[in-house]
């Protein structure tokens, strides 16, 4: 067997192997998924306006240090 099909069998395997694991997702209902997506987001806001105030509180001390 040529290098070539070779490659296009085992391409061929992987994107079957793929499509088996695909049909075994279990895909979330609409509520469940909007609950997920408000946890993630709430999740993250925390960090986010951690790193806003320590950015303002090192502003500030660098404008103090250089006045």
């Amino acid at each position: 067997m040529s290098k070539a099909k070779e490659i296009v069998r085992r391409i061929g395997v992987f994107l079957g192997e793929v499509g088996t694991e695909f049909r075994k997702t279990s895909w979330p209902e609409r509520r469940e998924l909007m609950e997920s997506t408000t946890v993630v987001i709430s999740f993250i806001a925390l960090p986010v306006r951690v790193v806003l105030v320590c950015d303002k509180v090192i502003r500030f001390v660098l404008a103090l240090v250089r006045a």
